[in-house]
């Protein structure tokens, strides 16, 4: 398979439905077959990737932080990262800036960009398909 550039656009919140999985999970699979990708997060799901998500305890389980591994979006994101540079493909990150400061998730990971919608609009008319993961 000739190695592709996808654009994915994201908009989901962390934490706030299965269609942000579903998206890591595509990025995955574009990650193990080492396609570049180009991510525009947008409105909630620039929150994915804010660096100071924090694991918690369960007390209705009964579990403390450890026993919880209580998953964080940050480390998926950061899992993607690593995996599409073992695999010899390349992952963009974009934040829309203006959603950002909207909800003051202003600190990410390393290696996560800054941008307008506009990046996202390049990055549709280069890339050979672009998904699009709307709210509802």
């Amino acid at each position: 398979m000739a190695k592709k550039t996808l654009t994915f656009l994201m908009m989901d919140a962390p934490f706030e439905s299965p269609r942000t999985a579903t998206a890591f999970r595509l990025l995955e699979i574009c990650a193990e077959r080492g396609h570049d990708v180009n991510v525009f997060a947008y409105e909630g799901a620039v929150a994915l990737p804010f660096s100071k998500q924090k694991p918690h305890a369960n007390a209705v389980h009964g579990h403390d932080v450890d026993e919880e591994e209580h998953p964080l979006p940050k480390d998926w994101v950061a899992g993607l990262q690593n995996k599409f540079a073992d695999k010899g493909g390349k992952l963009e990150w974009t934040n829309c800036g203006l959603c950002v400061d909207e909800r003051g998730v202003g600190e990410a990971i390393d290696g996560i960009g800054r941008g307008t919608p506009g990046d996202h609009w390049k990055w549709a008319e280069s890339s050979d398909n672009t998904l699009v993961i709307g709210t509802k």
